[in-house]
């Protein structure tokens, strides 16, 4: 059997108006780990995921990013530990699937670039 060209996804880029102040977010808020940065791009580890911040080379690069839904294991004391740390939410923690025994909850917040990302999380009954 051929091996898959595209084995998994490496890293994903968001685009930032504001790299100090994304830094601050990403790093203090969401407590994603910095693995370093540059003048124009941050770099965090995720879980065997790399999540690059970067300022847009070009115009073309500076719209929002697509919606990343990071998976925790209790959205509810998430959601208000993120709170109380002033994270904007556009929602509230809610089931959006069931299937079987198992619920899948999310909640969709913004960070300061104004991109839109979630929480999710799956919940045994």
């Amino acid at each position: 059997m051929a091996t898959k060209m595209v084995q998994k996804v490496g890293q994903i880029g968001v685009p930032v108006k504001d790299l100090n102040r994304a830094l601050d977010f990403y790093k203090e808020k969401l407590d994603l780990s910095l693995l370093f940065n540059t003048d124009h791009m941050a770099f965090f580890e995720c879980n065997g995921l790399r999540l690059m911040l970067s300022l847009p080379e070009k115009e073309e690069f500076a719209n929002s990013s697509s919606v990343i839904y990071f998976q925790v294991t209790n959205i509810k004391e998430a959601y208000e530990r993120l709170a109380d740390k002033e994270v904007t939410f556009v929602d509230e923690p809610h089931v959006v699937a069931k299937m079987g025994q198992t619920e899948t909850w999310m909640v969709f917040f913004k960070d300061t670039e104004d991109n839109t990302h979630a929480l999710m999380s799956e919940v045994q009954l």
